[in-house]
């Protein structure tokens, strides 16, 4: 599939100038046929089929009229999506504005809108909303008035020990499920990346979507966030990629604090990873301001020729199996986050615990013993 794979990258491209053009045309002039079944099933995979359909519709005469078909369907719901996504959004930020309460949606449709230009451009799947830790209940409260329902709902005894060692709670509505999420920190409490969240409400700027303006993190946050989120899904789309790049090319980011707030965070050899991935495939440059630290980090690089060749060879990992465990802890350069990593996935209960057994509140420190088993019982089985 290497061709079908070249012609991804090229194709999927944010900004497709003459050289992409070019780099495409070459690959479909080359003898042997695109197997085109299998570069729609890739793009649908990598989250890029808007930006696939807008680049190859400039080559109507290169490219088979039922693949460009299919990439217009494709094209055309999420257009839909992402103007009933935006629905949403006014309608909840308006019910939270009129309450005091401040969130800070981000990815999805208000990135595509701010870093691409057209929020058609990026798939959208769902709305994602940073938030305090403390309006968390408020917010549950007040979306629930908008017709949103918990998707896994949490015993109220539990309540605090979720928001304490969680990071998210996920709401259906009449128009799926997904449809909502409100996290309160960057990733689950065992990942062990403690991400300073009040600082990055008070960093935030202001973006336009739709007419309104939203407040949403920084750039130099989001390379941040971005980064940690890929690195969570082992870098498995290449949208995220995409996402990267184009934060990247608003320049001027400030890198001594990017680099001292990856540092603080233990989170350097994700960063470098991120940026060599996105380098080798969507073209980023690597900043000068830490191209001779990515350089000299040989482990990053290995790190970054290991997952490349896993997501050419369409390699997935799956979250729950001891393999990606070793592989998040390796990810950590510091031994003592590697350690917390250990300890807190080892004895961090959650929603799969508490559903098992319901114990009372004066119980509830048994339920790391509960977790623990369960984790046992999952690696032993492979």
């Amino acid at each position: 599939m290497e061709r079908e794979w070249n012609l991804l990258l090229a194709a999927s491209a944010p900004d497709c100038g003459q050289r992409e053009i070019d780099r495409i045309r070459q690959l479909l002039e080359e003898r042997r046929p695109i197997d085109w079944g299998a570069v729609l099933e890739l793009a649908d995979r990598h989250g890029t089929s808007s930006l696939i359909y807008r680049n190859l519709s400039h080559l109507p005469g290169d490219v088979p009229s039922s693949a460009l078909v299919l990439l217009a369907q494709r094209y055309q719901t999420n257009v839909h999506k992402s103007l009933f996504l935006t629905r949403e959004l006014i309608r909840i930020l308006d019910c939270l504005d009129g309450l005091g309460i401040e969130v800070l949606p981000y990815k999805g449709l208000v990135l595509s809108e701010m870093y691409y230009g057209d929020m058609a451009l990026r798939q959208s799947g769902d709305l994602d909303l940073f938030v305090r830790k403390g309006d968390v209940a408020r917010i549950k409260n007040a979306v629930r008035e908008l017709g949103y329902t918990v998707r896994v709902p949490i015993p109220e005894e539990a309540q605090q020990d979720y928001i304490s060692s969680g990071y998210e709670c996920t709401f259906d509505s009449a128009a799926g499920k997904n449809v909502l999420e409100l996290q309160w920190a960057l990733q689950p409490h065992f990942y062990a990346v403690d991400f300073d969240m009040g600082g990055m409400f008070d960093r935030a700027v202001k973006a336009v979507v739709a007419g309104r303006t939203v407040k949403t993190p920084a750039p130099e946050d989001l390379v941040l966030v971005l980064s940690v989120h890929a690195a969570k899904h082992v870098w498995g789309r290449l949208i995220w990629l995409c996402d990267i790049a184009q934060v990247l090319k608003t320049g001027n980011l400030n890198w001594n604090w990017i680099e001292h707030q990856a540092q603080k965070l233990g989170i350097e050899r994700i960063l470098r990873i991120t940026l060599l991935l996105a380098n080798r495939f969507v073209a980023t440059a690597i900043p000068p301001q830490i191209e001779k630290s990515i350089k000299a980090d040989h482990v990053a690089q290995a790190f970054a020729d290991e997952i490349a060749e896993s997501a050419i060879r369409g390699v997935s990992y799956e979250e729950d199996q001891l393999s990606y465990f070793r592989l998040m802890m390796r990810l950590r350069e510091r031994r003592a986050d590697r350690i917390r990593f250990f300890t807190r996935l080892a004895f961090t209960p959650g929603p799969g615990e508490w559903e098992m057994f319901r114990l009372p509140k004066s119980a509830f420190p048994l339920y790391r013993l509960v977790r623990l088993a369960r984790l046992a019982a999952r690696f032993a089985r492979g």
